[in-house]
């Protein structure tokens, strides 16, 4: 890679880092697998940044290869293996969020990844239907069925027996 265009890898990764782990936090739910999850998709990026460099809009693009890395690792399975002894407390914070938050991650994780990708990036990084279905490889219906699907298994694992059945007519 030329000098020139090093640069301009590295100060678009700079300013995108803390964007890339907040979105990989969200699908993954543990800090160190996110900060995993976007080392290996800079270093994708690192590798195919002359066509990156190029893309109409840059940030679907990396966008889409943290979300296609997080999807490649739930089917490798790489993520099971425990690496430490026990896991810190997260209940020990003064957040009063916090708990909510704990609560639907842990729902989160029970739900399908690829459902659990769509719900991240539809609700908590608020992207339109069709540049989800882009990042994903997808059409804007197999979105939307996935939306459907993931909400109704979130309500069902959070408890939420109004909504539950308020979907199960359609």
């Amino acid at each position: 890679m030329r000098d020139e265009s090093e640069a301009e890898y590295l100060e678009y990764v700079t300013a995108r880092l803390p964007s890339l782990r907040r979105l990989a936090y969200s699908l993954c739910g543990d800090d160190h697998q996110a900060d995993d999850l976007v080392q290996e998709a800079a270093t994708k990026l690192f590798l195919h940044w002359s066509k990156a460099a190029r893309a109409t809009h840059l940030d679907a693009y990396v966008r889409s290869i943290v979300v296609r890395t997080f999807l490649d690792g739930q089917r490798k399975g790489w993520w099971r293996v425990l690496l430490t002894g026990t896991a810190p407390d997260p209940r020990q914070t003064e957040d009063h969020g916090a708990e909510d938050r704990l609560e639907l991650r842990r729902a989160l994780a029970g739900v399908p990844a690829r459902q659990r990708a769509v719900l991240v990036l539809r609700y908590l990084h608020d992207l339109p239907v069709d540049e989800v279905a882009e990042i994903l490889g997808c059409s804007t219906g197999t979105v939307k069925s996935q939306t459907s699907h993931g909400l109704k298994a979130l309500r069902r694992l959070l408890g939420d027996r109004q909504y539950a059945r308020a979907g199960e007519g359609r």
